[in-house]
């Protein structure tokens, strides 16, 4: 699924799009996608005007005029693209092909903006993405957001605050790092290429990572300051534009190219005079890679 670089990614892509229009109707084209959709929802948000959009953890947040938020999960394989006046399709140089097939067009905000109207397009093949609508006050309480720790990228998360979460665990590090109550929007590739930044074993103890008297050690500091660089690093270059997803003007990210230890078994280790090799395990069912003889 898409991380919290690529849902980021779109979201700056759809922001000059949509932010200031008015939704002069919200076509649904079927009842549901990966759930049904609220109930009135093309109702409740034709009409409306886009205040600006947000992300939280791996969701996309449309807030409009009237308090009302917008939620929009990508799921496996769902992207956005916009379309102005007459003119069809996705924009952009395309490196892995797109459906054109209208039946995965599943929904259509067409929004009129002061240089006219343009519609803004959901495709999603497999249809593992879902909409939801809730006032922008109740947010927080939401079954969505209301367990998610902080984002990997703002001030809430520290070494300090991870020692708290992390203490007399015997969780794995990687597993801890996924947990979305620990850290929200934080996923299994930028995971793995943290903990290989920071020289940390995804195998070892979370708790290991913290002092008996409940105090960060240095390799702490060390992780938070890697998670913070390496989602900057893949903000700043689009997104790892893994499998389906694509930007919203139809070009792919690059930072897949420079992935250090993701996805890279069996190579050389990147680390300077390591000399190891980047290995592949399976923990809670997913791939982890990294270098059993830097990462400690």
């Amino acid at each position: 699924m898409p991380e919290l670089p690529e849902v980021e990614t779109v979201k700056r892509g759809l922001t000059p799009a949509m932010e200031g229009t008015r939704v002069t109707r919200l076509e649904l084209r079927r009842g549901d996608l990966r759930f049904p959709f609220p109930d009135a929802f093309a109702d409740r948000v034709s009409g409306r005007t886009i205040v600006s959009l947000g992300r939280r953890a791996k969701y996309l947040l449309v807030d409009l005029d009237d308090g009302n938020t917008l939620i929009s999960h990508l799921g496996m394989s769902g992207s956005f693209r916009i379309e102005e006046g007459a003119a069809s399709g996705m924009p952009g140089e395309f490196h892995h092909a797109r459906s054109k097939d209208e039946k995965h067009d599943h929904v259509v905000f067409h929004l009129q903006a002061a240089s006219g109207p343009r519609r803004v397009v959901y495709n999603d093949p497999r249809r593992f993405g879902f909409m939801d609508m809730v006032g922008r006050a109740d947010l927080a309480a939401h079954p969505f957001f209301r367990d998610l720790g902080p984002e990997p990228t703002g001030n809430e998360l520290s070494a300090a605050y991870l020692a708290e979460r992390f203490r007399d665990k015997a969780q794995p590090l990687k597993s801890a790092l996924l947990d979305q109550k620990n850290i929200a929007g934080l996923g299994n590739i930028y995971v793995c290429e943290a903990l290989w930044r920071s020289h940390l074993s995804p195998i070892r103890a979370a708790g290991t990572l913290v002092t008996a008297t409940g105090r960060p050690k240095a390799q702490l500091d060390l992780l938070v300051a890697s998670i913070r660089d390496v989602i900057a690093d893949a903000i700043a270059a689009g997104g790892s534009s893994l499998r389906d997803h694509i930007q919203t003007d139809g070009s792919l990210g690059y930072f897949q190219h420079s992935f250090s230890v993701y996805d890279r078994e069996s190579q050389a280790c990147r680390t300077p005079g390591c000399g190891g090799t980047v290995a592949r395990i399976v923990q809670a069912g997913r791939s982890t890679f990294y270098c059993a003889t830097c990462q400690k």
